[in-house]
């Protein structure tokens, strides 16, 4: 039924009718989009056009670095950290609200694949290593976003586990891998939430893209779940013209690659496609118009706003620190005692920095973003003595040159000059001028400046301070940089990986100049789109990016590290903030190790403020796990993975008790990286290949680990576990149904219920979880067990609560390869009533029992 938006839908809008009227070079049109963010209108017969905006934690709008500024909510991977669906369904509903204010009714979110591996360099912008988990979380965020009436785009489908050439690589997945644990989150997504739109994925499955076969858009994803809405590709994802009759309803970006109208014609001449097939494209897109008003009340695109909401401020501050995890506190030593501790050092490369986001499509330009110092300082500054020092460096490349920069205009940054000739001359005039804030820019998604041969990038640099500076420089394409007309650095080669440059880690050329605080300085760099094709990525092509990073002398060569140390053996209390950046952790390169970055340098930093204060607590901002070989000699550790805009504020509300940790991990915490399933088979461990296989199948994260129990490779910490402040019990666990008989296709779900007692000293959350454990079957190799529901409940001291949690047949099925069906067998299921997938912290052991088995056809 059409969606109305004031008591009255004309008919002439009608989706149905609309494709009638329309020529078919008109249809063809609508196959692909208009630019970067847009869908083409036909304004000939009424049809406007639609923006999309980035992304799973924030709407970007269409300027990816300098636009407006948006609200920052927390990473997914921190949201699937609360196990909290009503959190989820309130972020997304914020979300929604936010994409309006950028004029757009799509958001390209959420993230649903699930973590393969903790070196995932895109982890933290999906939920969980668990399908459940990711799926639930994931349908309550698409629930909420589409009461805004905007889109949730479900992404990327399917199989987007890893970054390291994810535009080409193949994937060896078997079918069973795929039923049970790929497909599955998006599967419950489509089935529980309806989103109106899902994001076809780059990678190769079994030697196929997905829009360029049937199996996924077309026989999974419409004729089995029932899907109804419409299908885009990421963005330079279609791969053949044939994806019209393969399901893939829209080419992002545009202008087409594949869908030419030349292509499209050619095609239908070759029978390759028919025009049922472009109408069953075109009312998908259609159909997306009317669900979220284009065709009624938002028919114009309005400008993009500003918006910061108190209310919003408040959601993002709260779900940043239920997402927190508290894994290791030693004698009691958090929440701080501000009784006894008068002076606190605030230590680390991330003391500072507020981690407030990953790198890639994740970025935002936020509102505002609340570093630990600055929420330290703010609540705490006038009674507590604080200290700062980095302690460590962990540059991949130098900030980008910023402070003392005025351009020709005499307002603060850089003048960017755009010509449509190779070469100027200084008559030459420039096409489009624009202003940039800081040492880089980039012409992609940038619409102004197509077909720009060069550019010239210029400011007037006055050092804050004397001393030789070290300058890191580097182009997309051929590049020079001149200071005061002299030459000092040139670069005649493209840049070896364009995705990776786009993403700000790319390698440069590292240069050091003499600067003096009383004189000013002229920067010109001029830089030309790189003179080879990427094959991978044609968004890259004939673009045009720079970049310029400056550290002072006295930046670059203070001892932090022993100034650290000292700072640490001072206070009461030292707290180390330590992780990624958005320049290790990002979408397009995937992590190279387990390890924090760089070069050991936060191990080495811990390890020494560790020997010189017992009373060291760290801070971890990654979306992955890392390895901690300095665990033994710290009280406390928590994992805050990327909380918004408000990420300071989180960690200090937690820190302080403010808010008693109730965050669960989502992934699996290995000791060693050498100790997961999948080493040797992911990421940048086979670069070298264009194939991957998934050689671990469906043991996945805690699935893989539940097998490892007792010996070398046992987890450091089980998926789902963390710690509080105060503490729990869990009683009389009862099954409502202790038996379910599933025949002809129908089934009784089995409840479980418990109770929950708060028996410590101040209110908290608790996670129920609920695993089953499969009847062991001869000849049929399952995982130990998998997660079938949760529930989570906020207690004050002394207070209980009963908790109840429902699951059916999904969880018990398996994926049968031989038949191609869901079976469950028949037996006895255990069903474990824990807080953890730990074996430790199971509190109950039920017993479920399937009296006759039962084949599902899929």
């Amino acid at each position: 039924m059409p969606h109305k938006t004031d008591g009255h839908v004309s008919n002439d809008k009608e989706p149905s009718l609309l494709l009638g009227r329309l020529t078919l070079d008109e249809r063809i049109i609508l196959l692909s989009a208009k630019n970067v963010w847009e869908t083409p209108e036909i304004e000939r017969v009424g049809i406007p056009s639609l923006k999309v905006t980035d992304g799973p934690n924030g709407a970007r709008g269409g300027d990816f670095f300098h636009g407006k500024t948006s609200a920052c909510f927390p990473a997914c991977v921190s949201l699937a950290a609360t196990f909290d669906r009503t959190l989820s369904r309130q972020v997304g509903k914020a979300l929604g609200q936010e994409a309006i204010s950028k004029g757009a009714y799509a958001l390209l979110g959420p993230t649903v694949c699930c973590h393969r591996s903790p070196l995932g360099g895109r982890n933290f912008e999906a939920f969980s290593e668990d399908p459940f988990l990711s799926g639930a979380l994931a349908t309550e965020y698409v629930k909420g976003l589409q009461e805004e009436r905007v889109a949730a785009t479900v992404k990327h489908f399917l199989a987007n586990e890893q970054d390291t050439r994810r535009f080409s690589v193949d994937e060896t997945i078997s079918e069973r891998a795929l039923r049970e644990i790929y497909l599955r989150p998006f599967e419950m997504v489509a089935k529980e939430a309806e989103p109106w739109c899902f994001m076809s994925s780059y990678p190769k499955i079994n030697g196929k893209h997905v829009d360029a076969q049937s199996k996924f858009l077309t026989d999974i994803l419409r004729k089995e779940w029932g899907y109804k809405g419409m299908v885009m590709s990421d963005w330079g994802a279609a791969s053949t013209v044939e994806s019209v009759k393969y399901g893939l309803d829209m080419e992002m970006p545009g202008p087409p690659r594949q869908r030419t109208p030349e292509a499209v014609h050619k095609a239908l001449a070759k029978g390759q496609i028919s025009e049922r097939d472009i109408d069953a494209r075109v009312l998908s897109t259609l159909n997306l118009l009317e669900k979220v008003g284009k065709f009624h009340d938002r028919r114009d695109t309005p400008k993009e706003q500003a918006i910061d909401r108190p209310e919003h401020r408040a959601l993002i501050r709260k779900a940043g620190s239920q997402g927190i995890v508290l894994l290791k506190n030693k004698g009691s030593i958090l929440p701080i005692d501000l009784k006894k501790t008068k002076k606190i050092a605030l230590l680390g490369p991330l003391a500072k920095y507020a981690a407030a986001h990953g790198g890639g499509s994740a970025s935002l330009n936020c509102h505002y973003k609340i570093s630990p110092y600055d929420a330290f300082m703010d609540r705490l500054g006038k009674d507590v003595e604080i200290t700062h020092s980095k302690g460590a460096h962990i540059f991949r490349v130098y900030p980008d040159l910023e402070a003392g920069c005025i351009n020709a205009r005499d307002n603060p940054g850089f003048l960017a000059e755009y010509f449509t000739e190779p070469e100027i001359g200084a008559s030459t005039a420039p096409f489009h001028v624009e202003e940039f804030p800081r040492g880089s820019f980039t012409t992609l998604m940038n619409t102004h400046v197509t077909g720009c041969k060069s550019v010239r990038f210029t400011t007037t640099y006055q050092p804050p301070v004397s001393g030789t500076h070290y300058l890191s420089f580097s182009g997309l394409g051929p590049s020079t940089l001149s200071i005061d007309g002299k030459l000092v650095a040139e670069q005649t080669s493209p840049t070896k990986d364009s995705m990776t440059f786009f993403l700000g880690v790319q390698e440069e050329q590292r240069i050091q100049h003499p600067f003096s605080a009383t004189e000013t300085y002229t920067l010109v760099m001029h830089t030309h789109p790189s003179p080879t094709k990427n094959s991978e990525l044609y968004l890259m092509q004939d673009q045009l990016s720079i970049h310029l990073g400056l550290i002072t002398q006295s930046e670059m060569e203070t001892d932090v590290l022993t100034e650290a140390v000292a700072l640490a053996a001072a206070a009461d209390l030292a707290i180390i903030f330590a992780g990624n950046t958005t320049q290790w952790e990002t979408e397009g390169q995937d992590l190279a190790s387990m390890t924090l970055p760089a070069a050991g340098s936060q191990d080495a930093l811990i390890a020494a403020v560790a020997a010189a204060n017992p009373n060291t607590v760290v801070v971890a901002t990654t979306g992955v796990p890392v390895e901690l070989p300095w665990l033994h000699a710290v009280p406390a550790f928590l994992q805050a993975w990327y909380a918004g805009q408000e990420a300071g504020n989180a960690m200090l509300d937690v820190l302080l008790g403010e808010m008693c940790p109730a965050g669960k991990l989502p992934v699996s915490w290995p000791r060693a990286y050498a100790h997961t399933g999948c080493v040797g088979h992911f990421g940048l461990d086979s670069f070298e290949s264009a194939r991957v296989e998934y050689v671990e199948g469906v043991f996945v994260g805690y699935r893989w680990f539940d097998r490892m129990w007792g010996g070398e490779k046992e987890v450091r910490w089980p998926f789902g576990f963390g710690l509080s402040y105060t503490r729990f019990t869990v009683s009389d666990a009862r099954l409502e149904h202790s038996s379910t008989t599933i025949s002809n296709g129908t089934e009784r779900d089995v409840m479980v219920t418990a109770k929950v007692r708060n028996v410590g000293r101040v209110t908290g959350a608790e996670v129920v979880q609920v695993y089953l454990e499969p009847p062991v079957v001869e000849g049929l190799d399952r995982p130990v067990k998998g997660l079938v529901g949760f529930a989570k409940v906020e207690l004050g001291p002394g207070e209980e609560g009963v908790v109840s949690v429902g699951f059916g047949r999904e969880g018990a099925a398996f994926w049968d390869e031989a038949e191609g069906v869901w079976r469950v067998c028949k037996g006895v299921y255990g069903v474990l009533v824990s807080t953890s997938s730990g074996p430790a912290d199971v509190w109950a052991r039920l017993e479920v029992v399937v009296r006759e088995g039962f084949w599902f056809a899929a």
